[in-house]
């Protein structure tokens, strides 16, 4: 049986497929971003953090234990507790954000909750739009939503600024209609959202709620009956459930209920004015600082809603008429309210100057204020619909050809401003954002299509002893039992520990180069396997002579001693060298001290080949190779870590040797091969 067109129900269909459109649309372009724009993750390394902790929930962990690699694995953000004499690690983030991405994570398609999660702050900015105007406005506010960079570049990545808006929205818009409504059972359901938001980012949660919690007591305060009161009192009673769960956890993890995880981490983190400090960084921040780093975000925020500069400018307009001419609804003047709140509030955390300094608000846009994001749109959407409604009340409704060709004239006039703005708004953070991605992907190139099967990988330490920072896909599963494991490659004592520790195929990664992507110069990476020789050792390597050099020097070290040689710079030059209880260049008389001993224990055997011009500029190859010793017998990590100094000794990572591709200076060459003494 065919449904007559102007069925109730086909009415209803057609009524909710643009906000379902728009909102999948949401979703959609979410996961545009999360894959072709960010696929090995953004520069704001805290997304490693939520997909860390999110890998422990689906495990049901709260907390790592690294055992005998305990020193040598930490993930970035993580804090160290001893417990019962074992280091246990756990997240500084409260974890509903990681418990919402852990399902996706186990199952393997993480960046799909990326792309729930956008499509979800889709739909609550389209139901608030609805409660406050009407669904015309709702489509449009969705729309000016996914098209404002800051939605797209932040929402496309594993942070807990989304999700914790989606709760807040989710909260605002159960609240609205349970008061329409008088429904507790919507309060109840806007009181566990609001607990939710305080237990994902509770300082964010209170500034977006604090309108709407003068609103409640204002209601409390006038309403005579039950049925009045009844719903401020339920979304408090639900509220309260989020509060303690926030609570509970923090006595779990820390031992103290108001004591919060980053506080352990960093005790002079947080709120207020005045000394704050996260680790090496340190800054007095003053009211007089708060005030210039809000401008500048807001300056910021600007550029990142949709059409930039002249969105904000729309919106503006937007909430000066809805104030003007509501019609009772408290939507409006709640929402409006929403907005200093949420600037004031966090030009009280001294973390907004952070993301200025550090330049990812630049990349991602200022996230503190991705709530505003839902005033910004509703706002600028209703001055959108009212200038269409003015036009056509103008030109009169009987004139239905002559008011379509004045909306299409308007149209062609606005659309490419409009075009422009929206353009520059979203490129400049797009071609940032991917020229890091290219940056990031020349690093891992040696790693992406490896199948590591039972491997240790050490990994250098740019940004100090962290995991996943800044090397975001080295992340260690939470049981440290994955086909991979990721340590720090620190010294010899410690890789010997961790080889011994873990019984698995060594491999070492490192670079050429200064890490610093989106500097246009990408570091040059390597991946080589390692393999453990039990000596003494026969080793040879043989270097090129660099353009110009005129003589050349070898010096063979240990902790306990040197000795020196010299070969001439003629062709390649090979050093056939041994690593037994002493350390020597054979068929070459020493020219300086004496063949070293190898130190008990681990301990670092060094050959440095220094090439001279007559100019007196120098080239040096330096191999480091980690050696351990017991008694008389010695066992070898190989190949060295090697690299080309200028005008040094001793350099680091800048001079890293990968490879022939390099670049190094003409002539410079090294291959090193070693062999046990049988």
């Amino acid at each position: 049986m065919t449904r007559e067109p102007g069925s109730p129900r086909l009415s209803l269909d057609r009524r909710y497929l643009a906000p379902a459109l728009v909102t999948l649309l949401g979703g959609l372009f979410t996961l545009v971003v999360a894959v072709h724009v960010f696929p090995h993750h953004s520069l704001n390394d805290d997304e490693g953090v939520y997909l860390t902790q999110a890998a422990m929930l689906a495990d049901g962990h709260l907390f790592v234990r690294p055992g005998p690699l305990a020193g040598l694995v930490r993930p970035w953000f993580f804090v160290a507790a001893e417990q019962a004499g074992d280091l246990a690690l756990y997240s500084k983030y409260t974890p509903p954000t990681a418990a919402f991405l852990a399902p996706f994570v186990a199952l393997g398609v993480p960046r799909l909750a990326l792309g729930l999660v956008g499509a979800g702050v889709a739909g609550v900015t389209y139901g608030l739009a609805v409660r406050a105007f009407d669904r015309r406005t709702g489509v449009v506010a969705a729309l000016l939503l996914v098209g404002s960079p800051l939605y797209l570049f932040t929402t496309g990545v594993f942070l807990s600024y989304a999700p914790a808006t989606l709760l807040n929205g989710g909260f605002a818009l159960a609240y609205l209609r349970a008061t329409d409504v008088g429904s507790r059972r919507l309060a109840a359901f806007a009181g566990v959202l609001a607990g939710l938001a305080f237990f994902t980012r509770p300082y964010t949660a209170v500034l977006f709620s604090l309108p709407f919690v003068c609103h409640a007591l204002l209601t409390l305060y006038r309403v005579d009956s039950w049925r009045g009161r009844s719903v401020p009192i339920v979304v408090a009673a639900g509220g309260v459930v989020g509060v303690t769960a926030t609570l509970g956890y923090n006595i779990l993890v820390t031992g103290a209920p108001l004591t919060f995880p980053y506080q352990v981490f960093a005790p002079a983190d947080g709120l207020g004015f005045g000394q704050h400090r996260l680790l090496e960084y340190e800054e007095t921040y003053t009211p007089v600082l708060a005030a210039q780093t809000t401008v500048e975000n807001l300056g910021l925020l600007a550029r990142f809603v949709a059409f930039g500069p002249l969105g904000i400018c729309v919106a503006v307009v937007g909430a000066v008429l809805a104030l003007r001419e509501r019609e009772g609804r408290p939507a409006v003047p709640l929402l409006v309210a929403v907005v200093p709140c949420v600037v004031l509030g966090e030009a009280y955390f001294w973390g907004t100057l952070n993301g200025l300094r550090n330049g990812l608000f630049e990349l991602l846009g200022p996230y503190y204020h991705y709530d505003l994001l839902i005033p910004v749109a509703i706002f600028g959407a209703h001055t959108v619909v009212w200038t269409h409604e003015r036009l056509r009340a103008t030109l009169g409704a009987p004139d239905r050809s002559r008011a379509r060709l004045a909306v299409a004239v308007l149209v062609v006039v606005a659309a490419p401003v409009a075009g422009v703005a929206e353009y520059q708004a979203v490129a400049a953070p797009y071609e940032d954002n991917r020229e890091r991605t290219k940056d990031l992907a020349a690093a891992y190139e040696p790693t992406l299509d490896r199948e590591f099967d039972d491997a240790i990988v050490f990994h250098p330490t740019p940004y100090g002893d962290w995991t996943a920072h800044p090397f975001q896909r080295f992340r260690n599963g939470p049981d440290f039992d994955g086909d991979v494991v990721y340590v720090f490659d620190k010294g010899p004592a410690d890789d010997w520990r961790a080889v011994d520790a873990t019984d698995r195929r060594p491999y070492r990664y490192t670079y050429r180069g200064t890490w610093e992507p989106g500097s246009g110069n990408h570091v040059d990476p390597a991946l080589a396997p390692l393999r453990v020789i039990e000596g003494p050792v026969n080793a040879t390597t043989a270097l090129g002579v660099p353009r110009g050099a005129a003589t050349a020097s070898v010096r063979v070290e240990t902790r306990d001693g040197y000795a020196r040689y010299r070969l001439p710079a003629e062709g390649e030059t090979v050093v056939d060298w041994r690593i037994g209880t002493r350390v020597w260049v054979e068929g070459a008389p020493v020219r300086g001290g004496a063949p070293p001993a190898v130190p008990r224990g681990a301990s670092e055997v060094d050959l440095a080949v220094t090439y001279a011009t007559s100019s007196g500029a120098t080239v040096t190859y330096r191999q480091e190779v980690t050696v351990d010793r017991e008694g008389g017998s010695v066992r070898v990590l190989w190949p060295p870590e090697t690299r080309v100094c200028r005008l040094t000794m001793e350099c680091g990572l800048e001079s890293t040797w990968v490879g022939p591709g390099g670049d190094y200076i003409v002539g410079v060459s090294v291959e090193t091969e070693a062999r046990p003494v049988r």
